[in-house]
């Protein structure tokens, strides 16, 4: 059980901190003469844009600092095995002029519907596990809404469609995900509401800008 794979650090999502750590080895370039201000500023744009490891790393790589002690080893939070596993819960969720919310930590079926009809579901997979591999999700929204949080760490496939209303995908397809982790495909059909897939909230980064030296 303990053949899991590993991802590649490069691929992990960095942190707010990882970014300032990055901002701050800039600064101090700029102050030792080693970027002008006009290069500063580019890196920084760059730096407040990055999303992983892989992205920050070039942006220092040239300044004499070695990677590792700018950007601290990323930590494995779930491997892709401890997401598959457990019970199933309710294979359905269902909301008419009223509300439904899954969040926490739940195992979902290998096939779940969700349907709202004015009114609204929320299916959170931040923390839950997978009976299996793949699982799909038959999304239906009639003047209503279905919200659907899929975290980092389990590759999405969307084809729903919508009439007269959205089925929208927001999760970045390009998005490198851990190897082996769960796949959830989500399907299904909007009129007159909307089904969004999304990725969970990330904290807003503070965009600092830098008061210009003194030549």
């Amino acid at each position: 059980m303990s053949d899991e794979l590993v991802p590649d650090p490069r691929q992990m999502r960095a942190s707010d901190a990882d970014r300032e750590k990055v901002a701050r080895v800039l600064q101090q370039a700029h102050g030792e003469g080693r970027l002008d201000l006009h290069e500063l500023d580019e890196r920084l744009a760059a730096v407040y844009a990055s999303k992983t490891y892989g992205d920050l790393v070039p942006l220092t790589a040239d300044l004499g600092v070695p990677a590792p002690a700018v950007l601290p080893v990323p930590v494995q939070h779930h491997a892709p095995a401890s997401r598959i596993g457990g019970t199933p819960g309710s294979a359905v969720s269902f909301a008419f002029w009223s509300g439904v919310e899954r969040r926490g930590e739940w195992v979902v079926p290998p096939t779940h519907a969700a349907t709202a009809i004015m009114g609204g579901v929320v299916l959170d997979l931040t923390q839950a596990r997978f009976t299996q591999h793949e699982t799909t999700i038959n999304a239906y929204a009639l003047m209503g809404g279905v919200e659907i949080i899929v975290p980092e760490d389990v590759t999405v496939r969307v084809d729903g469609v919508g009439f007269m209303g959205a089925f929208e995908d927001s999760t970045h397809k390009g998005a490198p995900t851990i190897p082996g982790g769960p796949v959830v495909r989500v399907t299904g059909f909007a009129m007159m509401g909307g089904v969004e897939v999304k990725r969970p909230k990330r904290k807003k980064l503070k965009t600092k800008r830098h008061e210009e030296l003194e030549d």
